[in-house]
């Protein structure tokens, strides 16, 4: 095994004497699994105990997509068409579960995932030649299924404006997910489209904590941000899902009821929840960022995570994958459900219109002609 280190800090089998990278979720950056060679910081003895906490630049590139809606045939994903903006996310959630989705370009799925990220330029234009083509058929299109559309480079590069733009003249239903409250820059679109049965957002709110919010999430929204723009989407007529995930045990978990409450008196009318999941990396990433966070809790909530998970650290079975089984998953299952009834979070989903979807003349096409003879 080759070693060096990419970083000033971070480590497997962290020390609390390397600093943490400030504002950042992972605690190292081990080099993806489809790497020759494994790289990986270590402690060599010589940092300071009193050391400044390290600090590390976002870079931000270009990604040539050739198509922009992604399809999936999982039965318990909850949607079929996707679109996803961006590919890493600022965020720095540590249970992200696109995080080795990095690996496939030669990353890390620790530091890398959330400071190397990509944006699609072309979107707007690949999906408008999309939904352009005769033999398109609409269907809901969720965007944000990956990372989060609406991390904070998007308030320069506003990929997903552009996205949500041509849904709208295309009248095409979505959904979007987000834990930012830059959702509400769009509600010039999104109100609109809602009035028109077209759109639903969820808003995931994984913690009323704000301590707890940070370290889990570190550049996300503050809880109250959250529960905010869950009020303003609702007063504007746009259906809101409040998502509470993922739902931790010996960690979150004692909030679920207090976030359903929250999220109802704000205007949510609907609610979902997705128990910890933990492939690839993503266990020994959260595993370290436990140790180094919660170091008290840290060996009951693993112990708590393998009881859900017949025994191992997560379990990719579908069904099983998003809530968990056992007396633990059990008893999660059922107080989600409970607390949905109590709050009236039981609505569903809804339907979103289908049978408004239209191609929107061209530009100096012949409707356009016809529109100004008509006016003359």
């Amino acid at each position: 095994m080759f070693y060096h280190k990419p970083y000033p800090f971070g480590m497997s089998g962290f020390s609390s004497q390397i600093p943490v990278v400030r504002g950042r979720g992972a605690r190292s950056n081990t080099s993806g699994r489809f790497e020759s060679y494994a790289r990986e910081a270590f402690d060599d003895g010589w940092t300071a105990e009193d050391v400044e906490p390290a600090q590390l630049e976002t870079s931000v590139s270009p990604e040539k997509a050739k198509v922009i809606i992604s399809r999936n045939d999982s039965p318990d994903v909850g949607f079929s068409a996707s679109i996803n903006p961006y590919r890493g996310c600022e965020h720095g959630c540590i249970y992200c579960y696109a995080r080795p989705a990095h690996a496939y370009m030669g990353l890390s799925p620790g530091l890398d995932f959330e400071s190397k990220l990509y944006f699609k330029p072309e979107a707007a234009r690949l999906l408008e030649a999309e939904l352009s083509k005769p033999r398109y058929r609409p269907e809901l299109i969720h965007i944000g299924g990956n990372t989060d559309p609406y991390q904070p480079q998007e308030r320069k590069l506003r990929i997903t404006r552009g996205i949500i733009e041509v849904l709208a003249r295309f009248r095409h239903p979505f959904s979007v997910i987000t834990k930012s409250a830059l959702v509400l820059r769009d509600l010039d679109l999104l109100a609109p489209a809602a009035a028109e049965g077209l759109v639903r957002v969820a808003v995931s709110i994984t913690s009323l904590d704000r301590k707890l919010a940070r370290s889990m999430e570190p550049r996300a929204a503050t809880p109250e941000k959250r529960i905010d723009a869950v009020r303003r989407l609702s007063a504007a007529g746009v259906p809101v899902t409040v998502m509470f995930a993922p739902a931790i045990p010996g960690l979150n978990d004692h909030e679920m009821e207090a976030v359903l409450q929250r999220a109802a008196e704000a205007g949510a009318s609907g609610a979902g929840y997705v128990a910890l999941r933990l492939p690839r990396e993503i266990k020994d990433l959260f595993r370290e960022w436990l140790e180094t966070d919660h170091a008290d809790r840290a060996r009951r909530v693993m112990s708590l995570v393998r009881q859900m998970r017949g025994g191992k650290d997560y379990d990719a079975e579908w069904g099983a994958r998003m809530k968990g089984q056992g007396p633990v998953g059990d008893l999660m299952a059922t107080r989600f459900a409970a607390a949905k009834k109590r709050y009236g979070l039981d609505q569903g989903w809804g339907s979103l219109d289908m049978g408004k979807f239209r191609v929107p003349p061209k530009p100096g096409g012949q409707m356009d002609l016809f529109g100004s003879e008509q006016s003359s």
